[in-house]
């Protein structure tokens, strides 16, 4: 987990009451659908998902408005737009990554706002100024996306990359969303039988990082037994059906390069004792820090061939620069890894964000970055890059409906009773023996599982 905080980007979604709305691109020729939903609610104030349908023509830019029925109800703040308001309108601008709209083309917008009384629905939403009272067909439904056993690994299979995206034995592209440990070495309490199957049963989770620290009391302290632990939570992730991420949780020191022969030893142990597993995914160095890509691709160019003597078929997954942010948090930007990629087959890059700490700037990098590069999101907080502060409930929404849209799966920290505000569960509760229900689950505990609860969508055929 991040230690520092990265330099906060200046946040587009983040509104004036005030502001004045941006002049209207040129509008599209025949219509388009809103489905709106009020995600959630509380005392004077609430959640919205705003889903725009383009109905017209092909649009390269676009402003939604609608109108607020009260008075008293104002946007606070919203995201995957620059959103805006002006009297009781509210308009809404793509941003970078989803300013085009062909025909038929969908973007999913939110914002979370204040009222007074009652909380109406909007009205009188337009795009580009065209009226949007039309209406799309509803899909046919989905067929069983679970055959078989119905886990995540019976459903899905051996993993592989196939072009910028995370794909299962029927060469389909998936998202697997789940959660990561803390440091086994501080919370393995928190890891057994009646916790997997929370995380399995109730949580609905596709994987369970595994996060082994090298440094702070961790691998270098005993590898043998650091390695037997980590083979365990990987059995116990296979028998529950899901995915096992087995995290070299390297931090302190940044340059991976300082633990390169504790990393060929471990590797080649699990890789050996794993490889004719299906769950296994290999993450080779969790947040490199203070170094060049140059010095990080020379690690991965090293471990990668001590993995693929034992497993030449799993996924592996290279930490980036500036803790895992594709460089962003060292000023740099994805480039440097699309100028210069990794010398392997099958294998994907890690990008790590903060809610409250990375902003638009960062997701725009992701956005960018996953037409070129296969990203999974081995961690993630909804709070600050410390681990601690209020949870960021807005910036959190906006990351996750990336990733959902973008199918970048991801692992949040952390699945542990940690006394700080990023762990999913209460202090105590790795005491006990509950794991799922809300009298043991944080802010952030609650709103993650109602994330990775929903129904998968793991296509078939």
């Amino acid at each position: 987990m991040k230690r520092i905080v990265a330099l906060l980007a200046t946040c587009a979604t983040a509104v004036g009451l005030t502001a004045l709305l941006s002049p209207q691109p040129a509008a599209a020729a025949a219509g388009c659908k809103v489905d709106y939903t009020v995600t959630s609610q509380w005392q004077g104030g609430f959640q919205a998902g705003v889903k725009v349908t383009n109905l017209g023509d092909p649009v390269s830019g676009w402003t939604l408005r609608f109108t607020l029925p009260d008075a008293g109800q104002k946007l606070v703040q919203g995201w995957n737009a620059t959103w805006s308001q002006s009297g009781s309108t509210v308009g809404a601008t793509g941003v970078d990554w989803n300013r085009t709209l062909a025909t038929g083309a969908s973007t999913d917008l939110g914002f979370v706002g204040s009222f007074t009384g009652a909380n109406p629905k909007p009205s009188a939403f337009t795009l580009n100024g065209v009226a949007c009272t039309g209406s799309v067909e509803d899909p046919p439904p989905n067929p069983d996306p679970n055959p078989g056993n119905g886990t995540p690994v019976g459903v899905n299979g051996q993993l592989h990359v196939c072009g910028v995206n995370l794909c299962n034995q029927h060469n389909r592209p998936i998202q697997l969303r789940g959660m990561s440990t803390h440091g086994i070495q501080w919370f393995s309490k928190c890891y057994n039988g009646a916790s997997l199957d929370a995380l399995a049963k109730d949580w609905k989770s596709d994987l369970l990082r595994i996060a082994m620290y090298v440094q702070e009391n961790g691998y270098e302290t005993d590898p043998a037994g650091f390695t037997s632990r980590v083979n365990s939570l990987v059995d116990m992730a296979e028998a529950r059906g899901m995915y096992a991420l087995i995290d070299f949780h390297t931090l302190t020191p940044g340059d991976p390069n300082y633990n390169l022969d504790r990393a060929k030893t471990f590797f080649t142990s699990v890789a050996a004792r794993n490889a004719a597993k299906k769950n296994v995914i290999y993450e080779i160095a969790n947040e490199p820090n203070g170094v060049s890509w140059s010095a990080i691709k020379n690690y991965a160019e090293q471990v990668i061939p001590v993995i693929r003597a034992a497993d030449p078929d799993a996924v592996i997954i290279v930490g980036t620069r500036g803790w895992s942010s594709l460089g962003v948090s060292d000023g740099s930007n994805e480039t440097e890894v699309v100028n210069s990629p990794v010398n392997a087959t099958n294998i994907m890059y890690a990008f790590h964000f903060y809610a409250a700490s990375h902003k638009d700037n960062y997701r725009a990098t992701v956005s960018r970055a996953a037409s070129k590069l296969p990203l999974f999101v081995t961690e993630f907080g909804t709070v600050s890059a410390t681990g601690g502060g209020t949870m960021d409930r807005a910036g959190t929404t906006a990351w996750l409906d990336l990733l959902d849209q973008l199918k970048i799966s991801y692992a949040n920290w952390t699945y542990s009773d940690a006394d700080e505000s990023s762990a999913a569960l209460k202090p105590g509760t790795c005491d006990g023996t509950d794991y799922s229900s809300s009298g043991v689950l944080t802010e952030s505990g609650a709103l993650i599982k109602s994330r990775i609860s929903t129904a998968d969508s793991f296509p078939t055929s």
